[in-house]
């Protein structure tokens, strides 16, 4: 094994900003004059079930990074949902495995100052392969930062889980896309418990829509939705309300949101109509493949509020609308910009790289 030093990004829980974090920290390490690394030897974020299209976030942090590997390089095993039900069935060779993941990370390792590693998902994901985090942490000699949500003193108990197991390795903690609500709590009482405990904390990002939402066009792209409106599509959308009640009733329910797409079945025009009254409505997504009537296009003209169809039935929009909206916007060059900027104001960038 190198002694080449490795850092491995792992959170709590899925979508919690690894990626943005370990490209924006491997960029600062850049900055610092150093060659940097990147491998995310679990890749989660696939394209389809069958894992022939790769994890987009190699991708990203070879642009960005200006990286040479080859995909396979930098991402050994494709964890789709295929790859863990041949595991479950014995046909995977955990060792085998690891043993790739080595010869892959010597191949990098060799080559740079300082190597950054993308956990997958949660810290947990793998153990059908024996390959959490943990295990790669172990199996990488790496030391571990660990991204965390809170909205509450109840989201410790997942830090002090994912502490306990990684123990030794863990060099400290990163609260992420913290709320302003819940900063309070976590910088008078969370932050001194976890220290407490002998837990580093390096810091709290506040959380940033540019960031943790996805604007309409980005939505419509990724659910393959026709556009039938002429309004901006730059608005952010942070969650989606389900509009299956009758029209008075959803409209209270409106009118409570924020930011929200509003999802309903295409002929439901009393749904329709009562959200585009709420001012917390970013568009609307009628399922079904059915149009919207002469009256509803209108009165959505007038608000500028985006319509979008999609040919999918109500609960499959949903999954997929969920999926977007949870995993953030659309990663690109501009997020790591904006991540690394957090991290320089907030963070203790030093400790970190």
């Amino acid at each position: 094994m190198t002694d080449t030093p490795t850092t491995l990004v792992t959170a709590t829980g899925d979508s919690a900003g690894k990626t943005a974090i370990t490209v924006a920290l491997a960029r600062l390490a850049a900055d610092r004059d150093r060659s940097v690394g990147y491998m995310k030897p679990k890749g989660t974020r696939l394209q389809s079930n069958v894992g022939k299209t790769l994890d987009q976030d190699p991708m990203l942090a070879r642009e960005v990074l200006g990286l040479d590997a080859e995909m396979h390089q930098m991402e050994p095993v494709v964890y789709s949902p295929t790859f863990v039900e041949g595991a479950v069935r014995g046909t995977e060779d955990p060792d085998a495995l690891r043993d790739r993941i080595r010869e892959e990370y010597e191949g990098i390792a060799a080559d740079n100052d300082q190597v950054f590693v993308e956990g997958g998902g949660s810290w947990t994901t793998g153990g059908v392969v024996d390959l959490t985090d943990v295990d790669v942490a172990e199996l990488l000699d790496a030391r571990v930062v660990l991204v965390a949500d809170y909205d509450s003193p109840n989201d410790l108990d997942e830090v002090l889980a994912a502490a306990d197991a990684f123990g030794d390795r863990l060099a400290g903690v990163v609260f992420n896309k913290v709320s302003d609500d819940a900063f309070e709590s976590l910088d008078q009482d969370g932050i001194p418990f976890l220290e407490s405990k002998g837990i580093t904390v390096f810091g709290a990002l506040p959380y940033e829509k540019e960031l943790a939402g996805v604007t309409v066009g980005e939505l419509a792209d990724e659910l393959g939705a026709e556009l039938l409106t002429d309004a901006p599509t730059d608005a952010f959308v942070e969650r989606f309300l389900v509009g299956a009640m009758g029209g008075d009733e959803a409209l209270r329910y409106f009118r409570r949101a924020r930011d929200a797409a509003v999802i309903t079945g295409g002929d439901r025009a009393d749904v329709q109509t009562a959200a585009l009254d709420a001012s917390g409505v970013a568009c609307l997504v009628l399922t079904g493949g059915h149009r919207p009537s002469g009256a509803v296009l209108g009165k959505a003209a007038d608000a500028g509020t985006p319509v979008l169809a999609v040919n999918t039935d109500t609960v499959t929009a949903i999954d997929r609308a969920e999926e977007v909206v949870r995993g953030g916007r659309t990663r690109d060059v501009r997020t790591v910009d904006r991540m690394a900027e957090l991290l320089g104001d907030h963070v203790d960038v030093d400790a970190l790289v």
